[in-house]
């Protein structure tokens, strides 16, 4: 680790000092990458606000722009404009050098067909969290019309020499990814798609509005069923993103594990409520106010809790990783059952070499269907507290899980190493940036 780059890869973090003070998030990761997608589908202009200066909103303009596209993002506002009037197939080589950044590029497939007739789209990245196989995408695709090349080694070549055709789909689960490629894909089909079974998270509702705004039909069911009749064209939009409650709820469990105080500007309670009630049974305090969410530890004993990830409205995924780091100080046992992705545990391996207490099981500690039953995945943890933590070297694993790590230095005693930081970036804004606004002792 001895260059310059990989220097700056690395954060110094003295630990033991509660996080005090006001921090702001701004529009969710998790929409924001696909409403500028959704931007492809309208030839003209779209106009995204509340948009977070993260390395996921710069690798979705340049994928835009390999395609023809002008975006401009204006960082300091959070506005982005996208003008898809024109739109062209990418060079194979020019899309292959972004593949592995992120997952995103899967969601060109139906914008891109619309637009071109086809799409090119290369190998995936994205965190090494489980298996998030590409498959539901593609599935979807063909029961839409498209024929679908596998045979490039770099990717996969999409066509639909007819057009995309509404079609009835199915998904297993309620996959989040899969659900946004139907939208994408259906809204300019030729005729209805209902599509069962469906991912209806708060982020998904926001691209829902987004594509409404551009004159898409779109019904949703109390089932998980949306209804998608096809239009002609749509048109481009004006839109603020929902503020990302993945980053709010890591920000407050940053305050629980720190015993500090924080106040989240522009968190909202509607798409926290189910973090919100588990927050106020741990111990934690909250007040929700007009322009965000106060998040304190109060004092006292935090109290331990027996917690399982699902799909909205359930306790998300994404929630679970820096939860557990506050939950290592909580006065005794607490479980998690994580029944949305297989791998999302790895994490734990730096907390118990800092001193948490956490064993993880294959079994499924919960009451919760789960699809990782009987298939040997460590997708189960017992977490005893409170432990103290020691800093010491951390490599960062993945997204949330990097995020975790800090948590956990920031809450450990002495000095701690975190390399790998810049993965952070992906859908944290300026985090060191917060972290210094809170009284983070970093370098």
């Amino acid at each position: 680790m001895g260059t310059a780059d990989s220097k700056k890869d690395v954060l110094h973090v003295e630990g033991g000092k509660p996080l005090s003070g006001t921090i702001k998030v701004r529009g969710a990761k998790n929409l924001v990458s696909k409403a500028m997608v959704a931007a492809l589908l309208a030839p003209g202009t779209s106009v995204l606000k509340n948009v977070p200066e993260i390395r996921d909103v710069s690798v979705v303009s340049d994928l835009l722009r390999l395609h023809g596209v002008d975006v401009n993002f204006d960082g300091e506002n959070g506005i982005v404009a996208i003008d898809a009037t024109k739109v062209y197939l990418a060079d194979v080589a020019d899309v292959d050098t972004l593949s592995g950044s992120s997952r995103i590029p899967i969601l060109f497939s139906g914008p891109l067909v619309h637009r071109l007739g086809e799409a090119f789209i290369p190998s995936l990245g994205g965190c090494n969290i489980g298996g998030r196989p590409i498959d539901f995408h593609l599935e979807t695709l063909r029961k839409l019309g498209a024929k679908v090349d596998k045979e490039h080694t770099d990717g996969v070549h999409i066509t639909a020499p007819d057009g995309l055709k509404g079609a009835k789909i199915h998904l297993p689960y309620p996959s989040v990814g899969a659900t946004e490629q139907t939208l994408l894909a259906a809204v300019l089909a030729d005729g209805r798609t209902e599509l069962s079974g469906a991912a209806t998270e708060p982020e998904i509702m926001d691209l829902v509005a987004i594509l409404q705004k551009m004159g898409a039909i779109i019904s949703v069911d109390v089932d998980r069923t949306f209804r998608i009749e096809g239009v002609k064209e749509l048109k481009g939009y004006t839109h603020t993103a929902l503020p990302d409650r993945i980053e709010a709820a890591s920000w407050a469990s940053a305050a629980l594990a720190t015993r500090g105080d924080i106040f989240v500007k522009g968190a909202t309670q509607p798409d926290m409520t189910t973090f919100l009630n588990v927050f106020r049974k741990i111990g934690g305090e909250f007040d929700i106010r007009d322009n965000g969410i106060r998040f304190w530890h109060p004092g006292g004993d935090l109290h331990p809790i027996a917690l399982e990830t699902d799909v909205h409205p359930g306790f998300m995924t994404d929630w679970q990783q820096p939860l557990v780091v506050a939950l290592t100080q909580a006065n005794g046992l607490s479980t998690m059952h994580e029944t949305v992705y297989e791998n999302r545990f790895g994490f734990t391996e730096p907390l118990i070499e800092m001193g948490a207490t956490v064993q993880l099981y294959r079994e499924c500690l919960g009451a919760l269907p789960c699809r990782f039953q009987q298939r040997n995945f460590k997708h189960s943890a017992v977490i005893f507290g409170p432990t103290p933590l020691t800093g010491r070297d951390i490599e960062v694993p993945d997204l949330r899980g990097g995020f975790s790590h800090l948590i956990a230095a920031l809450t450990a005693n002495g000095p701690s190493n975190v390399h790998g930081i810049s993965l952070i970036d992906r859908g944290y804004a300026d985090f060191r940036g917060k972290l210094f606004a809170l009284g983070a002792k970093i370098g």
